[in-house]
């Protein structure tokens, strides 16, 4: 067995990850098609192939001790200079992604690691591409909202081929969603897959 690149992300319901995606594509992103849309738990990841069976059992872990939280999306942020991203500011449930990151990324996990950035949860609808094109994402989807209620999160694998694929679903142990109040996240330099 040989090595798999992984990720951990919460995946944006439809139909707003589709429409999002769609949108991120007609920015000239290439990587659009490729990339569900999502938000980031555990960045692009090299792990051996023979430990999935342990990251999956350590996000069972994870899922069965979370609980439902409510995400909304709202306006627009980027990380320029530092990073070529455009990205949709999460304004509700920023702080359990930052929570629920932490404990994917637990020391005494099979997925520890260090991020090169700190985190910020967000979504990406434009990276790396030309500077007019990312302007126009950051001005055009300023206005943007959406919201759900999280109830899990998902592992994904990238192929050969680029493209990152879903190999199976995390579903939160406690079912009931709990009332937040909307609370802007501060711009933060993490950039994504």
């Amino acid at each position: 067995m040989g090595t798999v690149t992984i990720g951990v992300s919460i995946a944006v319901p439809e139909p707003h990850g589709s429409e999002l995606q769609q949108l991120r594509a007609g920015f000239g992103d290439a990587a659009a098609h490729g990339i569900p849309t999502h938000v980031t738990l555990l960045p692009p990841t090299e792990v051996d192939e023979a430990s999935l069976p342990a990251v999956e059992a350590h996000l069972s872990e994870v899922a069965a001790a979370g609980r439902p939280f409510p995400l909304r999306l709202h306006g627009t942020g980027t990380f320029r200079p530092l990073s070529p991203v455009v990205f949709v500011r999460i304004v509700t449930g920023a702080e359990d992604c930052a929570r629920l990151q932490q404990q994917v990324r637990d020391p005494a996990g099979p997925i520890a690691r260090e991020l090169q950035f700190p985190y910020h949860p967000h979504v990406t609808v434009a990276h790396g591409i030309d500077e007019a094109a990312m302007d126009r994402a950051f001005e055009e989807l300023a206005g943007y909202e959406a919201a759900w209620p999280c109830t899990g999160f998902a592992l994904y694998e990238q192929g050969a081929d680029g493209v990152w694929r879903r190999l199976r679903d995390f579903t939160f142990g406690r079912s009931a969603v709990p009332q937040q109040g909307a609370a802007p996240t501060q711009r933060g330099t993490l950039p994504t897959f």
